[in-house]
């Protein structure tokens, strides 16, 4: 389901081109599937971030799945330092009280994001009567509609916990870009998992085999779609100056300007968030 909802935020000369998707090992995991895409985005980007972007810009997504554990990364390469996101995920037949999924240590309560699919809510561009689980009724499992205290009381039940880690090594922009990353990454992961929900008569019952070539099938339709539109979307764009800060202290040196410590940018004060979303399994 993942695949289509790729296939359906590409268009306009943007959204995902799959690059890869076939079965790789891991140095630490093992065998996995590897999922490698190019996430094209430029209008989404807030004005203050567009000025350092280049024409084409994407951002690469590089999946592991071993389920019920997951590793997604996302990096940009187009202004170094680079922007890097991580995202740890676990699944687990429970309704989000596993104070410790990942096995390492407690997150704080304080960091922690309890994401609901049914209320909480989610941009007005992304709303579907369809995808709306207070309506929503699968006739294969006879599931639905989802009422408020559904966490509570709905069997079966499926948490999926991330743990999500951003950083942005740019001085004067750190706490902006992260924050704002964060409030995105909830915004996506949201609208996913009502997805996966609503969608749930068109996967459940696939073998893998029907999975590996359902996706196969959604992907070359989006890398078509998403070619065909950066093809056809020749308006030229707008020009404009571009200042670059240099910021790497021997290239300052060269040029005469004296620098000063600063603090290490892994030592900010934001915290990793853990985001909790709630869905029924296969």
């Amino acid at each position: 389901m993942i695949s289509k909802h790729s296939n359906e935020q590409s268009g306009g000369g943007e959204g995902v081109e799959v690059v890869r998707n076939q079965p790789d090992t891991h140095p630490q995991h093992g065998l996995g599937q590897l999922t490698e895409k190019r996430i094209y985005l430029n209008s989404k980007l807030p004005s203050w971030v567009s000025v350092f972007v280049p024409r084409v810009f994407y951002v690469t997504e590089k999946a592991w799945n071993f389920y019920p554990y997951t590793i997604t990364g996302l990096t940009t390469l187009f202004y170094p330092p680079h922007t890097h996101i991580r995202i740890e995920t676990r699944f687990e037949n429970n309704n989000g009280d596993n104070n410790n999924v990942f096995g390492d240590r407690p997150t704080p309560a304080e960091s922690v994001s309890h994401l609901d699919i049914l209320i909480d809510p989610i941009p007005d561009k992304h709303y579907k009567k369809t995808e709306d689980l207070s309506r929503w009724v699968s006739e294969k499992t006879s599931r639905g509609p989802l009422v408020e205290g559904w966490r509570k009381d709905s069997t079966p039940i499926m948490c999926s916990y991330k743990r999500v880690q951003c950083s942005f090594e740019v001085y004067g922009f750190q706490g902006k870009t992260e924050d704002f990353i964060h409030r995105n990454i909830q915004d996506i992961l949201l609208v996913g998992h009502r997805q996966a929900v609503a969608w749930t008569d068109e996967w459940h019952g696939m073998s893998l085999e029907d999975v590996r070539e359902y996706e196969r099938q959604i992907q070359e339709q989006t890398n078509s779609k998403l070619k065909s539109s950066q093809n056809n979307n020749t308006a030229p764009r707008p020009a404009f100056s571009r200042s670059m800060s240099v910021t790497d202290e021997r290239s300052l040196k060269k040029m005469g300007v004296k620098t000063m410590v600063m603090s290490d940018p892994s030592t900010s004060t934001l915290p990793h968030s853990t985001v909790r979303l709630n869905s029924t399994p296969e």
